[in-house]
């Protein structure tokens, strides 16, 4: 083989386990669903809390083995832009929780994919960015789906839950504009300063709301476990990964996150989900893949 066969043959290789470390990495965001489903008494605030709790050291350590023993020097590189994506992060993190635990997980994982919309809308409003036409018509095809979820939510008196898993996309749609606003590659930083002020904020809020910091054992160590584990390793995974795999490409495959989270649920709990949800998921769905795929500006190398 020659030295040019042999550098396409490596970049293949490259692509091939950037696909599948971005695909592990939404199998591991995909068990927050399951967690929280299986947590008895824990209100969003204490999960916020202990996950977080969990979260932040654990990426610190990660940002220091890649910052070669220098994390707070990365960490205050992100500037005021990490802060602000931190604090969006914040109002993802607690919407996602409490829609979870107010509406099903289907009907909340196909609201928080509408969040690359939101986005898109931020970014033109407050940076300027220009959008696509391909992308205009996916909002307005995703805007359907995420109607018809919302007025089925309103009839099984799940409104709450929705509207937080609208706040949480939000929330992911403000870290990612935060990001792009300074141009950060990277976003472990940024999601540190948001496992910090989760702490904060939900610490605060246990106290002021006399919820406390008691939980079962149970509920503690999956919150733990979802911050080391789902956030944690999920978003370690996905940064190793995103290397090597195109962007638009990124949106396709991140979406095994929202594919696998209703069925962990359907599997070991037997939640089910009506037939407007699955609906207007599809179509937010289609409207997600449609976007990406339309965004699409090269191929992976052949495999040799």
């Amino acid at each position: 083989m020659s030295f040019a066969s042999q550098a396409v043959a490596k970049s293949a290789l490259s692509y091939r386990q950037g696909v599948l470390l971005v695909l592990l990495a939404g199998a591991c965001w995909s068990s927050m669903g399951i967690g929280i489903k299986l947590m008895t008494q824990a209100n969003v605030w204490q999960i916020l809390f202990y996950r977080s709790v969990a979260l932040a050291p654990f990426l610190l350590v990660i940002i220091a083995l890649r910052s070669r023993g220098r994390p707070l020097e990365t960490i205050r590189n992100v500037g005021i832009a990490g802060v602000l994506g931190g604090f969006g992060l914040v109002f993802a993190f607690a919407g996602g929780i409490f829609a979870i635990q107010t509406t099903t997980v289907a009907n909340a994982m196909f609201l928080f994919a509408a969040a690359p919309f939101f986005a898109a809308l931020l970014g033109r409003f407050l940076l300027g960015e220009s959008v696509r036409m391909a992308t205009w018509i996916a909002m307005v095809v995703a805007g359907v789906g995420i109607a018809i979820m919302v007025a089925e939510g309103i009839s099984l008196g799940r409104a709450q839950g929705n509207i937080a898993a609208l706040l949480a996309a939000f929330g992911f749609a403000s870290f990612a504009v935060a990001l792009r606003w300074k141009k950060l590659e990277d976003m472990m930083p940024a999601v540190f300063l948001g496992g910090v002020f989760s702490i904060a904020v939900a610490g605060v809020a246990c106290m002021w709301g006399g919820y406390g910091f008691a939980v079962p054992a149970r509920d503690l160590l999956i919150a733990l476990a979802l911050g080391v584990f789902q956030v944690g390793a999920g978003l370690t995974i996905f940064t190793i990964g995103s290397k090597s795999v195109p962007a638009a490409e990124l949106a396709l495959l991140s979406m095994s996150e929202v594919v696998l989270a209703p069925i962990w649920v359907w599997i070991f709990l037997g939640e089910t989900v009506g037939i407007y949800t699955l609906t207007g998921g599809a179509i937010v769905m289609a409207a997600i893949a449609g976007n990406a795929v339309s965004g699409l500006r090269r191929r992976p190398p052949p495999v040799m």
